[in-house]
This record gives structure tokens, C-alpha cells and sequence, in this order.
């Protein structure tokens, strides 16, 4: 396939954007920065690598930026397989190996923290630091329709910016997005949980009602070498519309 072009970095940032194939499956990796530490970033279901342009724009110049199109999103392709939550995070630490990258502070958000924490619980070696912003999924609510609800309750007091971009990426997710939802309920991210020892910060915005204040309580009960952090004003995508307040606490999180 052909490398696809940068959709993450800032204007005039030299990037590099490669495939990575493992298992029957591919990701898709854009990297740019450099120093330490390298802030690995993994989307949530439906989104793909540039949701997280603001942040790294806010990331940038604390680091080396690795930002990933997972399995079948974004501009990586489907693979013939729905990749479970576990093998998601497999893949992503064969890349990281591969590459020579590491250990990182891992940057999870919604779906993407699932992978996270079995990325941390699995891999422990690659990871340094884990930021599971907006943690999926409550363990009370993991049916389609309560999540889709929750959404819908979310994104009604979402600016119009995050819902452009949210629907195009969503769109870019195919036909197979019942199935890759029903990996991310299906997966019980609470048994990763006590297998982190990571020090880790659970974010969420202060009107997120997909990742609520019980369940990220509840999450963080659960971790060895927990923080826990709420950013006023934003919802679920809290790394998307105004990326800054989220990144001054990683920042701060990861000492960069």
C-alpha cells in the first residue's frame, strides 16, 4: 500500500508515516518530534489518527509524537479479522518493538484506552506512563443503544468543529463499525486494570456522560499508581475541541 500523508503533525513539521503489518492485521504510524519522552496516542472507536491534531500540536515540542490509525480506521485497512481489544494492543507492541520505540507515555482515548491498558497490562516494558482519558466502557452501560445514547447526549453540547470531524471519521470506518463496536463491549477492561503497574492518569471532561465520574472513580480503584483528573468544560472528546487544557496535565503527568 502507499504511505499515506501526515494528518496529525503541525503545518511545516517533517513527518514520516508508515504501515506496519503484523499478524494479518496493519497499522497505520505518523511520527514526528523527537526527544524524550514519545507520546504514543491511540483513538477511540469510529475516529482515526487526526482527532488527535490539536493535542499534538500541544504535545509537540515536549517529545517524539507517534500517532496511530488502529485496524481498519482511518487510513489503515480493514483487516479480514475484527481484532479483539487484546490484539489490538499486540499489534501495537509488536510496532513498538519493531521500532525501536520505547518505553512510551501511552495516550488512550475512549476505545483507545481499552487497547492502552492491555497494552500496559500485557507489555509492561513498553510502557513508562499511561493517559486513559475518557476510559470506555462503564461497566453499567455496556449495551449499543446506552452507548450511542450517551453519545448523543454528549455531542448535543459539542461545538460543530468536534462533530465534523467526528462524523468524517466515522464515515472513513466502513461498514464493519457494528463489529468493531461489539469488540469494545464485549472486552472487560477492569481485569486489565490490577495488572498495571504504570503510573497512570484517568482524565475525563466534567460533562462527559459516555465516561462518567463513578465509572472513572471506579477506574481508578482499580489501578496501582493512579491520578485522577477532571478538565471543566468539555465532554467526551475533551482532546479535540481545545486540546490545551488536557495536554498541560499530561504534560505535567509525563515531566516532559
Amino acid at each position: 500500500m502507499e504511505n499515506p500523508t501526515p494528518v496529525t503533525a503541525p503545518e511545516g513539521t517533517q513527518a514520516s508515516v508508515t504501515p506496519f503489518g503484523h499478524g494479518g492485521a496493519t497499522l497505520i504510524a505518523e511520527e514526528f518530534g523527537d526527544g524524550s519522552p514519545a507520546f504514543l496516542l491511540l483513538h477511540g472507536i469510529g475516529m482515526g489518527r487526526s482527532v488527535f491534531g490539536d493535542l499534538a500540536a500541544h504535545l509537540s515540542g515536549h517529545g517524539r509524537i507517534v500517532a496511530v490509525d488502529l485496524p481498519g480506521y482511518g487510513a489503515a485497512p480493514e483487516p479480514v479479522r475484527t481484532l479483539t481489544m487484546e490484539r489490538t494492543a499486540d499489534l501495537v507492541a509488536a510496532f513498538l518493538r519493531s521500532s525501536a520505540i520505547g518505553p512510551v507515555v501511552v495516550v488512550g482515548h475512549s476505545m483507545g484506552t481499552q487497547v492502552a491498558a492491555e497494552l500496559a497490562a500485557r507489555h509492561p516494558a513498553l510502557v513508562a506512563r499511561l493517559v486513559l482519558i475518557a476510559p470506555t466502557v462503564n461497566i453499567r452501560e455496556r449495551r449499543a443503544w446506552r452507548q450511542l445514547l450517551r453519545l448523543a447526549q454528549d455531542l448535543a453540547v459539542e461545538s460543530p468543529r468536534v462533530i465534523a470531524i467526528g462524523a468524517k471519521e466515522y464515515l472513513r470506518a466502513g461498514p464493519h463499525l457494528r463489529r468493531k463496536l461489539r469488540a469494545m463491549l464485549v472486552h472487560r477492561p477492569e481485569d486489565a486494570y490490577p495488572r498495571i503497574h504504570a503510573p497512570t492518569l484517568v482524565l475525563r471532561g466534567a460533562h462527559d456522560y459516555v465516561s462518567p465520574r463513578s465509572w472513572c472513580r471506579f477506574v481508578v480503584g482499580r489501578l496501582a499508581d493512579p491520578e485522577f483528573a477532571e478538565i471543566d468544560g468539555h465532554g467526551h472528546e475533551t482532546m479535540i475541541r481545545d486540546a490545551g487544557p488536557a495536554a498541560a496535565r499530561i504534560i505535567t503527568f509525563a515531566g516532559a
